[in-house]
């Protein structure tokens, strides 16, 4: 099944993973990397508590691989130990007859003893040096950190100062876990970053401000020398508002936009996508699905906006009368699909049952009446979602050819 060429990389010590970056599916792992990772899945890893990365979707990543430019990840892996930092590096893979695929390999260093190591009486701002006016001056916010005290600010420049809201000597008593929301966890991910080489990739991560608000952050972090003091340098860049963007279109990709219900392209994800593993879908499941009864005349008569007033109420119906981890979609027009995770059919009947009553209840002025109604089936041993599809909707049409207003079962 694996091309020839993975299967070489099962002699080396350090762990390799080989993954897809359009569907992020793991296509490979060799013993080393399946020892570390036992049951975890692959996401648990790249967003796991000591966890840092550059971009959350991984096809985000080919430009740069393609132009050969440094890229790290920071994974968790949970050992008898707690949660441990595994620092990976990132390459592109080319593999015969296949679209490019990216390689991670393992590339920690074993810690250093710090506790016992010789150094100087600590930084100290010197202030007549290039350095220090190059670093007083910019417009981005710098940080001077000493992983050794514990991840210790030790300087701060005029935008970090203000961008954090502190002043100087506030700023410098703290230290870097205080205004990361991850705490004291984020010095194991520290002292990964502090032995990289230099020119990775910045990592994401969340701050806290001195008025007690967070701002999404992307800091390049790496060492630098001075004065005999062996420090690390972080940049920040805030990024917020971009996240804020890439969340709206991630929901507006998602979701539909009239109901705000999720579309038919998440149902398939769901059903057939590698989320469909982490979903209960292998005990009974059903699905219904829902129809608006006469909606043309509703809209011809009332108009299109007064049509799209109903399916928004009938939305909420739906939300209203489902149970906590059902699915609901709209499927399209004036069709809406519930997944019922871990139900049997006579459990989706009442469902069902309670949504129709729930419909038959609106009875607002500005609202014109309505009914629904509803086909039903319970998954089969290997049905396909096609076919399970297909038997929900010989019952709704069932149902419509029995006077509508109903609830039918495949």
């Amino acid at each position: 099944m694996m091309p020839a060429e993975l299967s070489a990389y099962h002699f080396l010590t350090t762990p390799v993973w080989v993954v897809d970056p359009f569907n992020e599916h793991l296509i490979f792992s060799n013993h080393a990397a399946q020892a570390l990772m036992g049951e975890s899945a692959l996401a648990s890893l790249r967003f796991g508590a000591l966890s840092a990365c550059a971009q959350n979707r991984l096809s985000l990543y080919l430009n740069d691989l393609r132009h050969l430019h440094e890229i790290v990840e920071i994974w968790t892996v949970t050992s008898d130990n707690g949660d441990i930092p595994l620092r990976c590096r990132l390459s592109l893979l080319n593999l015969p007859g296949r679209p490019p695929a990216i390689l991670f390999e393992g590339a920690n260093i074993p810690p250093a003893t710090l506790e016992n190591a010789v150094r100087a009486p600590g930084y100290q701002s010197r202030r007549q040096n290039f350095y220090q006016r190059f670093f007083m001056t910019t417009t981005a916010p710098m940080l001077l950190i000493d992983t050794v005290r514990d991840g210790l600010i030790v300087d701060a420049n005029l935008a970090a100062l203000r961008f954090y809201g502190y002043r100087r000597e506030e700023m410098c008593q703290k230290h870097t876990w205080e205004i990361n929301t991850l705490g004291r966890q984020v010095l194991p991910v520290m002292a990964e970053i502090a032995r990289l080489p230099g020119g990775h990739k910045p990592l994401y991560f969340v701050h806290k401000m001195a008025d007690g608000s967070t701002r999404h952050v992307q800091t390049y972090a790496g060492p630098i020398m001075i004065g005999g003091d062996r420090l690390m340098l972080c940049i920040i860049h805030d990024i917020t508002e971009q996240k804020r963007l890439e969340q709206e279109l991630e929901f507006a990709a998602q979701h539909d936009a009239l109901t705000g219900l999720l579309n038919r392209r998440q149902f398939y994800a769901l059903t057939e996508g590698q989320a469909a593993r982490h979903l209960p879908l292998k005990s009974d499941y059903c699905l219904l699905l829902v129809d608006t009864d006469n909606f043309k005349t509703i809209n011809d008569h009332f108009g299109h906006l007064k049509g799209d007033e109903v399916l928004v109420q009938l939305a909420r119906v739906l939300e209203t009368c489902s149970r906590a981890g059902d699915f609901i979609f709209r499927w399209g027009g004036d069709e809406f699909v519930l997944l019922l995770p871990r139900t049997a059919l006579d459990t989706a009947l009442t469902v069902a049952e309670s949504l129709r009553d729930g419909v038959t209840k609106l009875n607002g002025d500005d609202l014109p009446e309505f009914t629904i109604s509803i086909g039903v089936a319970r998954h089969q041993a290997d049905e396909t979602i096609d076919a399970l599809f297909k038997r929900v909707d010989n019952a709704l049409y069932q149902a419509k050819n029995d006077g509508r207003n109903k609830v039918l079962a495949a």
